[in-house]
């Protein structure tokens, strides 16, 4: 009887290295370590999209059909990635997102035929969102027997309940029956923090593993004189610089920066940076011209070279979410200002595990969340506040302790191999 090969693995998700932010960033990032710890990955995903929403160089003359890309590491490790075609919409909506996910699931199930009637993977991973590529995780573990692990970054059908996306009660019934039909069929499922693992639980009936994002503590940390660093990117050494850096979408509540930015304005070190993009940026640059702001400096996505320099020139850093989602996602943006000791002020429900574990270890300004006066006083506490050392301090410790890659991915292939 031949034994499974506990190191081949099967991946399923259409967010992939090298997409900078976001789910892609984590799941590229995992799926290497695997590798360079020896073991056999194949990846199912699609062409990296986001957060610009449109597929990206050098892989827009090959979206229309199937891609292999094979790293063999020193370890004896491999990484094969498939890249599989799927719908991309330049300004995506709750129906098209539905089609994109759609797109992606019927894409993976083509390219995965092949599969089942080849040498089995001992583990399938698939990454929520979307919610239904478990489908297919649970199609592989019914016809080899492998083991399936669902990892849920983003509880994607209530964030689109709450925010309004999607409000047709049959349609919701429907999605909560398959959801629920994976949640049963799957030997682990994971999330990223506890509030989302609490709602969870309550759906699945069953124990869920805490699964956290990670970050890179080597490659970001604090610099002690950012003096000169502001002076790189063309500020001067005594503004005093609030930043955001993240995806820029509609539904995240940014028009509040530029109202802060107009409220502020007497406060003439201030200066506001939107690092990123999105669907929405444009309409953002649109109002903050009409709006006359010369405090708010719109900037694109940062080399990962010089991230940890970029990070280290803001004074505050902003992590805005909106009341209902607060609970939901763990900003990934969150860790690696963490690392980097940085100041936070972030937006979030009182109730809120993210309100809870950055309370208990006290390593942000916590603000209401959807409340321009709260954000403002908060920008203020920051400004007035400019010691602020114990926060810093406490922010660093905190990605030392229980971010770091290493001691993530350890506890949890482990979890996996059990």
């Amino acid at each position: 009887m031949i034994k499974d090969n506990p190191k081949r693995i099967l991946f399923i998700g259409y967010n992939f290295t090298p997409e900078l932010t976001g789910i892609g960033k984590y799941s590229g990032e995992m799926m290497h370590w695997l590798a360079k710890k020896g073991y056999e990955c194949t990846v199912l995903t699609s062409y990296p999209y986001y957060p610009y929403w449109k597929i990206q160089e050098p892989y827009r003359n090959h979206r229309f059909w199937f891609k292999k890309e094979v790293t063999h590491f020193k370890t004896g490790g491999k990484l094969k990635v498939i890249r599989c075609p799927m719908y991309v919409p330049n300004k995506p909506s709750g129906a098209k997102r539905m089609i994109l996910d759609t797109s992606f699931s019927m894409s993976a199930f083509l390219v995965g035929i092949p599969l089942l009637f080849s040498k089995k993977y001992s583990k399938v991973i698939t990454i929520a969102p979307s919610f239904q590529f478990g489908l297919l995780g649970v199609l592989y573990k019914k016809i080899k027997g492998a083991k399936h692990i669902h990892h849920v970054q983003d509880m994607q059908i209530e964030a689109a309940q709450d925010l309004g996306m999607i409000k047709s009660s049959k349609l919701l019934k429907t999605l909560y029956g398959i959801e629920k039909y994976i949640y049963q069929n799957t030997d682990i499922i994971s999330s990223i923090s506890d509030g989302m693992i609490e709602r969870i639980e309550r759906k699945a009936d069953k124990p869920i593993s805490f699964f956290p994002n990670w970050t890179e503590t080597k490659n970001f940390y604090p610099i002690e004189d950012t003096s000169k660093l502001k002076e790189e990117f063309g500020f001067k050494s005594t503004d005093y610089i609030v930043l955001y850096s993240g995806g820029i979408g509609e539904k995240q509540g940014l028009d509040a920066i530029l109202t802060s930015a107009k409220n502020l304005v007497a406060h003439q070190r201030l200066q506001f940076i939107i690092c990123g993009t999105g669907p929405y940026k444009k309409v953002l640059e649109q109002k903050a011209e009409s709006m006359n702001l010369k405090n708010v400096h719109f900037m694109p996505l940062q080399p990962k070279e010089c991230f940890n320099k970029f990070l280290n020139i803001a004074d505050l850093h902003l992590v805005i979410q909106k009341e209902k989602a607060s609970d939901l996602v763990m900003p990934s943006k969150l860790t690696t200002i963490l690392a980097v000791g940085g100041l936070s002020l972030i937006t979030a429900n009182p109730n809120s595990s993210l309100h809870r574990v950055v309370s208990r270890h006290n390593m942000g300004i916590l603000v209401a969340p959807e409340n321009q006066e709260a954000l403002d006083t908060g920008i203020l506490i920051g400004l007035e506040e400019l010691d602020n050392q114990d926060i810093k301090k406490a922010a660093r410790d905190y990605a030392e302790q229980y971010l770091a890659i290493d001691t993530i991915m350890d506890n949890f292939t482990k979890k996996i191999t059990a």
